[in-house]
């Protein structure tokens, strides 16, 4: 089984964690079932960027990007190469490690 390792994040993960997950999974719903509440507004549709994460390493192990996740994440904040929707992340058999930015599209809007 992959293991998911997750950069420390102040609200969501605040000590980082390794957690695994079988193959098949994708990044969001290993985060969710190992109770790190990432946000996911669109309940894993593809519709939204709040499950945004960066890869950063283990990038190419995961599915391809199809064309409604890259006009996506044109639009989530802090966007780099390495970027995801974790919804959208399907976990392959090698280990992956990922960073949650600081925040999302919604998380920016409630505290602004």
């Amino acid at each position: 089984m992959p293991i998911i390792k997750i950069l420390p994040h102040p609200e969501y993960c605040p000590q980082g964690a390794s957690i695994s997950a079988p193959a098949g999974t994708s990044i969001c719903e290993a985060l969710l079932d190992n109770k790190i509440n990432i946000e996911h507004a669109c309940d894993m549709s593809a519709a939204c960027t709040t499950c945004h994460v960066i890869v950063r390493e283990g990038f190419n192990s995961l599915n391809e990007l199809d064309e409604t996740e890259e006009d996506l994440l044109d639009r989530a904040w802090g966007l780099e190469p390495n970027s995801r929707l974790s919804c959208q992340a399907i976990l392959a058999q090698n280990d992956v490690t990922v960073e949650i930015p600081k925040y999302s599209i919604n998380h920016a809007k409630e505290l602004h």
